[in-house]
């Protein structure tokens, strides 16, 4: 699930509870449509509430990644969990994308 807040040019997208290839599809959707519709400056992917990722939540960062490349943006990463922080770094998330 995602609950989309967008205020001024940054949309942050607050993901919750598992990411795998099964949500990820849904997920993709509504951000995705959120940003084409909100061109913002700043796409803020909100993991503090995510319970479980696979390689899917890659998948949905590098997506975004390039949606906001096209339009101009930037992408960050918030929230997340030592696990999920470690397989970002390991995937080479952070020469691409803000990661805190």
């Amino acid at each position: 699930m995602v609950n989309i807040v967008i205020k001024d040019d940054e949309l942050t997208a607050n993901l919750i509870g598992e990411i795998d290839h099964h949500t990820s599809v849904s997920i993709r959707e509504v951000i995705d449509k959120q940003i084409q519709t909100a061109m913002p400056k700043m796409t803020i992917l909100d993991f503090s509430k995510v319970t479980f990722m696979d390689s899917s939540g890659i998948g949905l960062v590098m997506g975004r990644y390039k949606l906001m490349q096209s339009i101009d943006g930037s992408l960050k990463v918030t929230g997340m969990s030592n696990h999920i922080k470690r397989v970002m770094m390991l995937a080479g998330l952070s020469k691409l994308v803000i990661i805190e």
